[in-house]
């Protein structure tokens, strides 16, 4: 493990103090998970996957191979068999006589709301996908999805996968650029958009973004887009380029509501996913459709003890994010749930917003990621207290690490401390969570995401690939396949074995440093690569400091990825510019002036999550004599730390000046 990454004191003496908190008796009495699942799992780990897949999933064709690992690393799972994932989220619960039950109610962040049932979803479904079909999409064909949080978001999803094409879905903060390259990269036919969302009281616009991504560019192919489906939400006006745009609701009402779904093999693209890698291109992570919803449904019913009959799930994501795929499209739906979904922020048009959410609907099983905790808790729990949350019953967090303290604040304001809370690791590359306790079997203990789920096997290791002992730490490694994990990064499967197979030959590394306490749970200790994790949001270091080269004030970038007590990690750059700008930077007006330039740039070249909290313009870096920057020491000052060893600095003064500039105010 590197400095940077070491434990911190306050939770070297968590791990050794924190108390648990066993289930509760009559929890335990009627939870999903059993203590046998671990011992099952642990004789015949294939055997008990394809016993999950066969329950918890329907087949047009049963699979007879469950687990192909021949062309490690590259897996497949249950491959002679076929399926439809929209058949598995929609269709099978009508047939069961379930058409009636509410999957979604949703709602917006005026105040308008809509139940939809799974009967009404199925009908939703077929007709988008018939409108789809219209417009050309096949099997096998990609489909980019950049929409706010609503009905037809889940909605547009299930219909690529009901007719076999791949969607990939881009989170609607992200600028015309990024978005551009991942339409690029994915080589995708249709994007489904709309003229814009509401966030925090007011309409943002979605379509120009789109408009400007497949813009014709000089130098640069044309995009692969033929039609541009468009949903009506805030009623903004919106430019129409006739022949490719196509108005959602007059294409989905035309169409009609029966539609037979595309029954794919196992191993068939669902989705397309592009998350920030160390490099600056962000990588197109594959998922295909047999393994994942195997391990979706598993996780979603066991780590939330889900009772479909009587619980109303919310878990507060973006679709744009892979726990909106697994925990809000495919898991839930899949298990039958009825789930809230919410466009808007926490604090929009009050603060007490999500828990008024939670009294409306009688919400009892809650989802959200540390950050939204941590800013629940400065803003006081006072605000809480204003609204009946007695329905809650399982707690859940996702995203980071979360800290003890926010934990336990969790527990006790949110939760009334008799709540269970599930601390779940997973990523994007895995699919499905992969590390977190099973309500009514595992003693909870706050911060820790203690132990593998039952088939799972993941461990902590050294440099040399060696297990550590209870109470050591190392990085986070999966040693074994898993149904859910991903098929690869689009297009590019040498990146894909040199970005998570080459550090320990044979072994998925995580990326994630990691500690065993001293019964052998598993604390996370944050990223030991190049990216960041802000909010939730994975970003890349890299392609941050390209954003900010690109502007012609820079000469040379470097961002870390600083501790926050509110996003997690905060972005920190230090730059250096180019000489005839150096002079402006001598003034606080003109220092502001650059700082607001540069953050404005990289949220037009990113977007805003990536904005940098903090710029410091700086002579010089701190590079060894090799010329390589060392970032562990910028991490320092970022982190107002006294600044580690800097002898193999080539000019150890340069961190002197460096740290001087760290006076200046952070921006908000």
């Amino acid at each position: 493990m590197t400095d940077s990454h070491s434990t911190s004191p306050s939770l070297e003496n968590l791990l050794h103090e924190t108390r648990a908190f066993p289930p509760s008796p009559e929890f335990a009495a009627q939870a999903n998970a059993q203590p046998s699942m671990y011992d099952e799992a642990a004789a015949d780990r294939v055997e008990f996957w394809a016993r999950q897949a066969r329950e918890l999933v329907s087949w047009k064709t049963p699979f007879t191979q469950t687990l192909d690992w021949s062309g490690a690393p590259v897996a497949k799972w249950f491959a002679d068999g076929t399926l439809n994932a929209a058949y598995n989220a929609v269709d099978r619960h009508v047939e069961a006589g379930l058409g009636d039950r509410v999957a979604i109610h949703f709602e917006g962040e005026p105040g308008d709301t809509r139940t939809v049932t799974y009967a009404d979803l199925q009908r939703e479904v077929s007709r988008a996908a018939n409108a789809l079909a219209t417009l050309g999409v096949e099997s096998g064909d990609r489909v980019v999805i950049y929409l706010p949080m609503l009905v037809e978001s889940v909605v547009a999803m299930l219909a690529c996968a009901r007719l076999g094409a791949a969607h990939s879905v881009v989170f609607g903060g992200f600028s015309a650029d990024a978005l551009r390259s991942r339409i690029a990269d994915a080589g995708a036919k249709l994007v489904i958009t709309a003229d814009g969302g509401y966030r925090r009281g007011a309409p943002s616009a979605l379509k120009p973004a789109v408009d400007a991504a497949l813009a014709a560019k000089e130098g640069e192919p044309a995009t692969t887009v033929e039609h541009v489906l468009v949903v009506r939400r805030t009623e903004q006006d919106v430019e129409w380029t006739q022949g490719r745009d196509v108005w959602w609701h007059e294409a989905v009402e035309a169409a009609d509501t029966f539609h037979e779904p595309a029954w794919v093999d196992a191993e068939h693209p669902l989705f397309i996913l592009y998350t920030s890698g160390t490099t600056g291109k962000p990588k197109g992570i594959l998922h295909t459709t047999g393994g994942y919803l195997t391990q979706t449904a598993f996780t979603h019913k066991n780590v939330f003890d889900l009772q479909a009959e009587s619980d109303v799930y919310w878990c507060t994501a973006d679709i744009g994010w892979v726990t909106g795929h697994s925990y809000i499209v495919y898991g839930p739906l899949l298990n039958g749930a009825t789930q809230v979904i919410y466009e808007g922020t926490p604090d929009t048009p009050h603060r007490g917003r999500w828990w008024e959410i939670v009294q409306k609907y009688g919400v009892s099983i809650f989802y959200t990621a540390p950050t939204a905790i941590r800013a629940c808790m400065k803003w006081g729990e006072e605000i809480p207290a204003e609204f009946d949350l007695s329905s809650l019953r399982v707690l859940g967090s996702v995203g980071e690490p979360i800290n003890p303290e926010a934990w336990m604040w969790y527990r006790r304001v949110i939760g009334s401390d008799r709540t269970p809370i599930v601390d779940t690791w997973w990523q994007t590359e895995t699919g499905a969570i992969m590390i977190s306790p099973l309500p009514g079997v595992t003693a909870t203990k706050p911060g820790s995401a203690q132990v593998p789920l039952p088939g799972i096997a993941a461990t902590v290791v050294d440099d040399e690939a060696n297990p550590v002992p209870d109470g050591g730490g190392g990085y986070l490694v999966l040693s074994e396949p898993w149904p859910s994990m991903l098929r690869g990064i689009w297009g590019d499967l040498q990146r894909f074995k040199d970005t998570y197979w080459s550090r320990f030959p044979g072994i998925y590394f995580a990326g994630d440093g990691a500690k065993k306490d001293e019964d052998g749970d598993i604390w996370l200790l944050g990223r030991v690569d190049d990216v960041m994790n802000v909010s939730g949001h994975r970003l890349s270091t890299t392609e941050i400091e390209s954003a900010l080269v690109s502007n012609e004030l820079v000469a040379e970038a470097a961002v870390v990825g600083a501790a926050d007590d509110v996003s997690g990690q905060a972005v920190v750059a230090f730059v250096i510019l180019r000489g005839e700008h150096a002079d402006e930077a001598g003034t606080d007006e003109g220092s502001a002036r650059i700082e607001k330039t540069l953050r404005d740039h990289v949220a037009q070249e990113i977007g805003p999550i990536a904005k940098p909290k903090r710029i410091l313009v700086v002579a010089e870096l701190p590079k060894t004599r090799s010329g390589k920057i060392m970032r562990r020491l910028l991490r320092d000052v970022a982190e107002n730390r006294e600044v580690g060893d800097a002898t193999t600095l080539a000019d150890s003064s340069v961190m002197n000046l460096i740290q001087a500039g760290l006076a200046k105010p952070a921006e908000d």
